[in-house]
């Protein structure tokens, strides 16, 4: 690839995504913060997710948000975030 096409400076810089979080005193940041995990690693962003949400892929604070959306996503057959919910539980 041309240099013309890689910046020097660009190295570990990630775009921008909105998850959608709450403030992060909010009582359902958890919750929302598991759901923006489990849905960043099923489009293969989940360090986007983790640096915006600051827990990492697995925190065991998460993992009762993450088993309520396994049983969710398994009832509405979404074998995507079911794949990705087991993994992050495993």
């Amino acid at each position: 690839m041309s240099q013309a096409f890689l910046r020097d400076d660009a190295e570990g810089e990630m775009p921008r995504r909105n998850y959608g979080l709450p403030e992060r005193d909010d009582p359902d940041y958890d919750r929302v913060a598991a759901r923006a995990l489990l849905e960043a690693a099923r489009v293969g962003e989940t360090q986007l997710a983790e640096r915006a949400t600051g827990y990492y892929w697995g925190e065991p604070q998460l993992r009762p948000y993450v088993e309520a959306i396994l049983a969710e996503a398994e009832t509405a057959l979404d074998e995507r975030l079911e794949t990705v919910a087991r993994r992050f539980l495993r």
